[in-house]
């Protein structure tokens, strides 16, 4: 075998291998001789079937099998030989031969790896989040859960700002009816922003069995293309209020919430743990994200396009199954390629980072570390002990914790490196709600 392998510039190359045309001869004759030792053709005894008969009948295909065996060999052995890093699949792309021609002679084109180059992070600043849940906190919390769970009453008074009503409509423009302008028994709650402001803003003070005939403008940015930019005109019937009664925070709620014996102290201790916890994820989370973004800004590194192209694919399968999943049709929805390009190529570029931080500063995850994540995830099922044997019982199931180690072992080594400041924050900052 002779190889020689050709620069086509940043991380493209091609390697192009010769291989005597007597070995794949041989081979192919090797192949179709056993084979006609179990060969079944009518008229033919099975293993009397003359080798003239066999390679009519089967000699394209095993030539065709000899030759694709022969380029993934041969292309390993050069790999090896030349010391390439090949990142994605090649494509071959074999010669035409000349006539009693004594080599086969292919191409293979790929992307190897780039050199990752880690640069001194040491200047960097990273906010670290400080938060103290508040009695305040856990009130919100509250609230919000009261609000999970309210429940509606009719009421014979006009309408306001949080009742539930059921209306009638009907629109038109330019006295023509569109699509989604017609509902009868329609139920919404007012000041929840399900509908255009200026279709629910008239229909406070509203009384049951009261119509009412006003217009609105939609947006020249709405989602309806058809129906953006215009003015249509409604009628609509009020056929009813219910106003909202929220739960009373006492024993029954705490129950309700899981406190057995209804101890609302208890609950509100348990509220502020669950709020603790979460904090502590959001703020490993704050941390993480500012850590990744530094490894990219510092770092000059160029994404194999084989890469970003398999993880561009793999983001939109995924994407596709979680609409799935949802009750939508992925063929009806076109996903957005261009966001998900952002993402494949962020995704790759810092996995390569990763595996260099990893293999140069030995950050690989320790069976203790993987352990811990796998108890702490199977403590939110009934029986913990059984999700533990179900993660150990195929080596595969471990590979989503030993990531979670692997990235946490990076980002606790930086964090040893760059500048660290704490910046206070509230849990509404912190969220994202404030």
């Amino acid at each position: 075998m002779q190889t020689n392998v050709e620069d086509l510039g940043a991380l493209e190359r091609r390697l192009n291998v010769s291989v005597p045309q007597e070995n794949i001869e041989t081979e192919v004759e090797t192949r179709l001789k056993h084979l006609a030792r179990t060969a079944k053709l009518p008229g033919f005894r099975p293993g009397k079937v003359p080798l003239k008969i066999v390679m009519q009948q089967y000699g394209l295909q095993v030539r065709q099998e000899v030759i694709g065996d022969v380029l993934k060999k041969n292309f390993s052995e050069a790999v090896r030989e030349n010391n390439l890093r090949v990142a994605g699949y090649p494509r071959f792309e074999p010669k035409t031969p000349a006539e009693n021609a004594s080599q086969f002679e292919f191409s293979a084109t790929f992307e190897v790896y780039p050199d990752v180059v880690l640069r001194d992070v040491s200047d960097v600043q990273v906010e670290h989040p400080v938060v103290t849940v508040t009695p305040s906190d856990v009130d919100q919390t509250l609230e919000v859960l009261r609000k999970q769970r309210v429940q509606f009453e009719p009421e014979a008074r006009p309408a306001s700002m949080g009742d539930r009503i059921s209306i009638n409509y009907h629109g038109v423009i330019d006295g023509v009816e569109f699509e989604g302008g017609k509902a009868d028994n329609f139920a919404l709650v007012l000041g929840e922003g399900r509908l255009l402001k200026d279709f629910e803003e008239p229909l406070v003070g509203m009384i049951g069995g009261q119509s009412k005939t006003f217009e609105v403008t939609f947006p020249a940015d709405y989602h309806g293309k058809e129906v953006a930019g215009k003015t249509a005109t409604f009628e609509v019937q009020l056929n009813g209020v219910e106003a909202a009664r929220l739960p009373e925070v006492d024993p029954e709620f705490a129950r309700s919430l899981g406190v057995a014996n209804g101890d609302v102290g208890e609950m509100r201790k348990e509220i502020q743990a669950n709020l603790e916890r979460e904090v502590s994820k959001r703020v490993k989370a704050k941390l993480k994200e500012q850590v990744m973004q530094a490894l990219l800004d510092s770092t000059s590194i160029r994404a194999p396009k084989a890469l970003v192209e398999l993880e561009l694919e793999r983001l939109m399968q995924d994407a596709r199954t979680d609409l799935a999943s949802r009750g939508w049709s992925a063929k009806n929805m076109p996903l957005p390629e261009d966001v998900f390009q952002e993402r494949a190529q962020r995704r790759v570029s810092l996995g390569l980072i990763l595996g260099e931080l990893v293999k140069i500063h030995n950050l690989h995850p320790k069976p203790e570390q993987v352990r811990a994540v796998v108890e702490d995830l199977a403590q939110s099922y009934e029986n913990p002990a059984e999700v533990m044997k179900w993660h150990y019982s195929a080596p595969e199931r471990l590979n989503e914790a030993e990531s979670a180690v692997l990235e946490n072992n990076v980002v606790v080594w930086v964090l040893e490196k760059v500048k660290v400041l704490d910046k206070v924050m509230t849990v509404d900052e912190l969220m994202g709600r404030s």
